[in-house]
């Protein structure tokens, strides 16, 4: 089988890509999708908040969903469901599996598109046993949303990113109670407005640089022992508390899902744990590109369609073979910053690059500054904070004759 451009993955970022390539010329699209149904992890997501960037309206995860659902069948692109993409190669060769058999397609132009998954329990060190009772906040979330069951009915929640706080709001909706969120750093990792709408509307403690040190019970959790740490992390003796619960959530973070990449021998930056990419979301294999949460894990879906779409028309340009030679430089994450995205960016592209990023602690009145070559630009921003990701669009003029761009940011005055 031969395809044009092969999209591994039906999920926002997948959907996104095979419009925006539809649009951008291309025909014969195959976007390969390992459930029954496209839309990934936006079907379980049931609470608003999401296109408010992208559609100027307030929906559900299956409302926006649906919207390039809906989008991609307008266009005839076709969706093959319950197929595994078990490798790929640098070449563009997929070999897939489904109810059919096992079979190969050969693509022009591959986008990844494959989202990230949960880390689990064991990717942080709890003493205690393994009762039943223990989950993932995604694992949770589908339980309720998608299976209708409750998992508990009085929660610990360890960890502050964004699907904990939104299963704190979602438990106590359904009837549970929510102890607390315990969060090891001294800020959260979830946006600003969850933790408002979520923990300050309901009255749930966010207990900052605070961990699980001890879960009990046999059968079934029955309570844990939280401790206050200090700079290093580490419990300090004397803070012990109890907590009783029938339920232990973990949203201690999301990494994504190389698996297929890593086995494809691409490289992968060890700071974002996706590929390294240029300003088309292409990787080093000339023709492969990678976007949305495979590549780095954003915060909001709309983010996630806008970069899929830059990798979508790219992969259609390639497929087409209108695709020019470039020169790259390299980006940098300077002072203050966690990692900047893309890692490379074209200097004869003649267009506005637009650099996203994470700062690695929280700051109010902060400078972002943007150096490359002998130009120097800087931007305000009232807050900052590594649970929410920034960007900046710097002008092509400043690539000229440069070897570099690097990400600063600091204190407004320091």
């Amino acid at each position: 089988m031969k395809r044009d451009i092969v999209i591994i993955g039906g999920g926002p970022a997948g959907l996104a890509a095979a419009v925006a390539a539809y649009d951008a010329g291309a025909r014969d699209i195959l976007v390969i999708e390992r459930e029954s149904v496209a839309g990934g992890i936006l079907k379980q997501c049931i609470h608003n908040g999401f296109g408010l960037t992208r559609f100027k309206e307030s929906m559900t995860g299956p409302e926006y969903a649906h919207k390039f659902i809906q989008m991609a069948q307008d266009r005839g692109i076709e969706i093959m469901t319950d197929t595994f993409v078990t490798s790929f190669t640098k070449d563009k060769r997929v070999e897939c599996m489904n109810a059919d058999g096992i079979f190969t397609v050969q693509a022009k132009a591959i986008v990844l598109c494959m989202g990230c998954r949960e880390r689990s329990k064991g990717a942080i060190d709890i003493a205690g046993t393994r009762p039943a009772g223990l989950f993932s906040a995604g694992t949770a979330q589908k339980y309720i949303n998608i299976e209708g069951y409750l998992p508990c009915k009085r929660a610990v929640i360890v960890g502050s990113g964004d699907i904990g706080l939104i299963m704190a709001r979602r438990l106590t909706l359904e009837g549970a109670q929510v102890a607390c969120v315990c969060e090891i750093m001294e800020h959260s990792s979830g946006l600003k407005r969850n933790i408002a709408q979520c923990l300050d509307d309901f009255g749930i403690p966010l207990l900052l640089e605070h961990t699980v040190v001890e879960i009990h019970g046999k059968e079934r959790v029955s309570g844990v022992t939280i401790a206050k740490v200090d700079k290093q992390k580490r419990p300090i003796d004397g803070t012990e508390k109890f907590y009783e619960c029938d339920g232990v959530l973990f949203s201690v973070g999301l990494i994504p899902e190389n698996e297929l990449t890593k086995g494809a021998g691409l490289a992968v930056d060890g700071r974002t744990k996706g590929c390294i990419v240029d300003g088309d979301r292409e990787t080093e294999a000339e023709g492969i590109f990678a976007c949305g949460n495979v590549l780095h894990v954003h915060d909001l879906v709309d983010h996630v369609s806008e970069e899929a779409e830059r990798a979508g028309r790219a992969a259609a340009r390639y497929a087409a073979g209108k695709y020019k030679s470039k020169r790259y430089i390299n980006t940098a994450a300077g002072d203050g910053v966690s990692y900047v995205l893309p890692q490379k960016l074209d200097a004869d592209g003649g267009e506005p690059q637009k650099l996203y990023f994470r700062v690695n602690r929280a700051l109010r009145d902060a400078t972002i500054t943007v150096e490359s070559g002998g130009s120097v630009e800087t931007y305000n921003r009232i807050a900052v904070a590594p649970g929410e990701m920034e960007s900046v669009t710097i002008k092509p003029q400043i690539l000229i004759g440069a070897d570099g761009v690097k990400i600063s940011v600091k204190v407004r005055g320091e």
